[in-house]
């Protein structure tokens, strides 16, 4: 007897079911390999746009100042720093043999309660020491005036070795004088091309810096750094972030700067100074001349 249709099913059925297996493994596999291409293509995506990612997780914090701008207080020519109504600063000159004889009496009488007094300075064509006409007698004059007193130094430094050499001079000037404010180590580039100095590099000038200010401080002075936006751009560069100011500072070993921009309604400097020189053609009874004119600024909050 003939088995029915439905008899002879179950091995036709068995036998699509061992062909169709490798079929599948094919498919599986080829899909696959598309998923692990597309993998591929993503992964490449991203990192072509990795830049874009590190820039939008991380941007630099910006300069802070530690000071409110909006309470500087003008007089006439005068710049004063005020909070809750009481004046916070204090009125400055800083002066040298360039301004002839001084009445320091005078002086004191006008307002002003701090002088930096130039002890001297390096030529800036042959490299000379030259120690300031008037500095002994700017010095006591003022100390006798009940003024605060600190010293500044021209540098034109072109190493480390000279700046010390420039700092020894400077002590033996000093000799052994008591200061109530730093000594300034004061490096500029000059006008004339000829200048032995202009073209030092940021880090040859840092290193003057350095070896200036620690030889005054083995003599048992304070010290400072002087100089406008450019001057400290030299030493380390300034893009308005936090980190750039927290760099300056470390450059300088910490050391306040005394930070001169003339004119300006308030200081732009993205860095924490001192001392603000604001103007240099300040006028102050008991001086001939014009004066620069400087404000020291209370203690950073």
């Amino acid at each position: 007897m003939k088995r029915p249709l439905k008899d002879a099913s179950p091995p036709r059925a068995a036998a699509r079911t061992r062909t169709a297996a490798p079929a599948r493994t094919a498919i599986a596999a080829c899909a696959a390999a598309v998923i692990g291409v597309a993998a591929v293509i993503c992964i490449l995506a991203v990192w072509g746009n990795r830049d874009t990612f590190s820039v939008e997780k991380s941007a630099p914090a910006p300069y802070e100042s530690p000071y409110d701008w909006t309470n500087l207080e003008r007089d006439a020519e005068r710049l004063a720093y005020a909070e809750d109504g009481q004046t916070r600063s204090r009125s400055g000159i800083d002066v040298s043999e360039h301004q002839g004889v001084i009445d320091w009496q005078a002086v004191a009488a006008d307002g002003i309660d701090f002088a930096f007094v130039r002890v001297g300075n390096r030529g800036y064509t042959e490299g000379a020491l030259y120690a300031d006409a008037r500095c002994a007698e700017n010095l006591d004059g003022a100390d006798a005036a009940g003024l605060a007193v600190g010293a500044y130094f021209f540098s034109q430094a072109t190493d480390a070795d000279e700046a010390r050499e420039e700092a020894d001079f400077v002590v033996g000037l000093l000799a052994g004088r008591r200061l109530d404010l730093p000594v300034a180590f004061d490096h500029e580039p000059v006008p004339d091309g000829a200048g032995r100095a202009n073209g030092l590099s940021g880090q040859a000038l840092a290193d003057c810096a350095a070896a200036f200010c620690e030889r005054l401080e083995e003599a048992g002075y304070d010290t400072m750094v002087y100089g406008n936006k450019n001057d400290m751009a030299r030493l380390c560069a300034i893009d308005g972030t936090q980190e750039a100011a927290d760099g300056l500072n470390e450059t300088l070993g910490g050391r306040p700067i005394w930070f001169a921009e003339y004119d300006a309604a308030a200081p732009s400097a993205q860095f924490d100074f001192a001392i603000w020189q604001y103007t240099n053609t300040g006028s102050v009874a008991g001086i001939a001349t014009p004066v620069d004119l400087d404000v020291l600024l209370p203690a950073a909050p």
